[in-house]
């Protein structure tokens, strides 16, 4: 599983096989959600509303890097670590 990022309990994943549109997994305790990258807005699952609203957040300022790392994994290449969200 190709964590991206780690914050506040939160698990950031990408999975190359993933289905379009682009988006990330978010896992936190028991929940899962997909988000889409473009839009930053839940497409499947749930989180809390609290760390929801984090992970948004969080997803607006590294919309440019969640996208590299989607098309890298499209192409078979290496994805990166993205700063977590910190101090929020």
């Amino acid at each position: 599983m190709p964590e991206i990022s780690r914050f506040l309990g939160i698990i950031i994943q990408m999975f190359i096989d993933d289905h379009n549109p682009p988006h990330f997994h978010a896992v936190y305790n028991e929940f899962e959600a997909e988000i889409i990258i473009h839009e930053s807005h839940l497409l499947n699952g749930n989180l809390p509303p609290q760390i929801l609203r984090k992970v948004l957040y969080w997803a607006d300022l590294h919309r440019d890097e969640l996208m590299q790392n989607w098309e890298n994994l499209r192409a078979q290449k290496p994805i990166f670590k993205i700063k977590p969200l910190e101090g929020k």
